[in-house]
């Protein structure tokens, strides 16, 4: 990811006023140049990257990131919201930004706006850290599936996930809104190639939905990082090589697969539950 850019200025359209809790600027033109750098970061999977910044969308999300000592960059609201949530959240800012109504309608990602979010500054491009738990994406292409998996990875304890080539953008609107917060308690690393997740320094283990040992019966191994694969090719060869086991999940219904998303959550459960059945050490 490149270094982080500012958004366009307010410019014509925009006029500013100031209150005993904060300052903010009001926007009213379609044609202002923050409005569309914003509707391309609400709306692109990609923009995040030109841009260098993140957008959050809603107070679950700004709270989240709040509370893991995230400090946005930019408050926005929308102008019937902004009376109401000015005490309460212009203060987390060193600016704030109004838009008229009609302005949040086109710009927000949502089917519901939610009236408010924070542009942040995008993280620098990490590096691996080695031997944490960690979930690896193989080429996961569908937002809803990676952003679920970001949740279930935070909740059952795993702290990074590594992300290869091809897989949907993680700090992408879509993947963002799924990951419902997750994304501010992981370390998260992407772009990477099958080469890379040799620096992870834990054993790996592949999701088989044909071979391998069965989930229930494997002894698993604590920290390790989980391969999940591309939603219809599975696992890539190379990752496979990588792996020391290859684990699949009883299904005796007789379907042929589970969802990614579903699948992630019984395996990193799995791990968790066996973890700390072993206890310490």
């Amino acid at each position: 990811m490149t270094g982080p850019r500012h958004l366009a200025g307010t410019g014509a359209g925009a006029d500013t006023t100031g209150s005993p809790a904060a300052s903010a600027t009001f926007i009213h033109s379609r044609d202002n140049a923050f409005v569309k750098d914003l509707r391309r970061l609400a709306q692109e999977s990609g923009a995040y990257r030109r841009q260098g910044r993140v957008w959050l969308e809603g107070d679950h999300l700004c709270r989240a990131a709040l509370e893991r000592g995230v400090r946005p960059a930019i408050g926005v609201y929308a102008e019937s919201a902004w009376p109401a949530w000015e005490h309460a959240w212009g203060g987390h800012t060193a600016r704030n930004v109004v838009l008229a109504d009609a302005l949040w309608a086109d710009v927000s990602g949502l089917e519901s706006p939610a009236r408010m979010g924070f542009v942040v500054t995008a993280p620098e491009a990490p590096a691996l850290r080695a031997g944490l738990p960690t979930v690896v994406l193989d080429r996961l292409q569908d937002a809803g599936n990676v952003g679920s998996i970001l949740r279930s990875a935070s909740a059952f304890g795993f702290r990074q996930i590594a992300a290869l080539k091809g897989t949907a953008g993680l700090w992408s609107p879509k993947v963002l809104r799924a990951g419902m917060g997750a994304h501010f308690a992981l370390h998260l690393v992407e772009g990477l190639a099958a080469e890379d997740i040799d620096a992870l320094a834990v054993p790996l283990l592949a999701t088989s939905s044909h071979g391998g040992d069965l989930l229930h019966r494997a002894q698993l191994p604590w920290p390790c990082g989980w391969i999940l694969g591309h939603e219809g090719q599975g696992v890539s060869d190379a990752l496979q090589q990588r792996a020391t086991h290859l684990i699949r999940i009883a299904q005796p219904g007789g379907e042929e697969s589970l969802n990614v998303g579903a699948a992630a959550a019984i395996c990193l459960h799995a791990s968790a539950a066996h973890a700390d059945a072993a206890g310490p050490g």
